[in-house]
């Protein structure tokens, strides 16, 4: 059983960490497993759609609301494009709830909360990314 639970945990993935570091050792730092999820989930979100030239849809279109008004309609636009970028592009995960919201201390600054399950091992995670949006006043 041991043996087979690794075996599935593979399909989850090893790689360099991201951002890119190097261990003590001089050798490039990896994150295998849960990490890469959490690491992939971040890249998506991250990427300007046509930033990158061999994948130019690659990414999420929450970049588009940076100098929108940081209301319900924004936040609300952040939520689905937030969803759909994660449902397309991280095919080793279920999104299971992804809500935003913003603080008195920083008005400019969205709270991105996603859950999501892994797939392949139907384990829970969750993470909170933080985009900022300046307002064009």
């Amino acid at each position: 059983m041991d043996g087979e639970r690794s075996t599935n945990r593979e399909f989850l993935g090893v790689g360099w960490r991201f951002p890119l570091q190097v261990t003590p050792s001089g050798r490039i730092a990896q994150a295998r497993y849960e990490q890469r999820i959490e690491e992939a989930i971040v890249i998506v979100l991250s990427t300007v759609p046509g930033e990158l030239p061999m994948l130019p849809e690659f990414g999420c279109g929450i970049h588009n609301t940076l100098f929108a008004p940081n209301d319900s309609r924004t936040v609300a636009l952040v939520v689905h494009d937030v969803r759909q970028a994660l449902t397309r592009y991280e095919p080793r995960i279920d999104v299971l709830d992804v809500h935003a919201e913003t603080t008195l201390d920083a008005p400019n600054l969205l709270l991105i909360r996603i859950n999501y399950r892994v797939r392949e091992t139907n384990s829970i995670g969750n993470l909170v990314y933080p985009f900022y949006i300046r307002e064009s006043r």
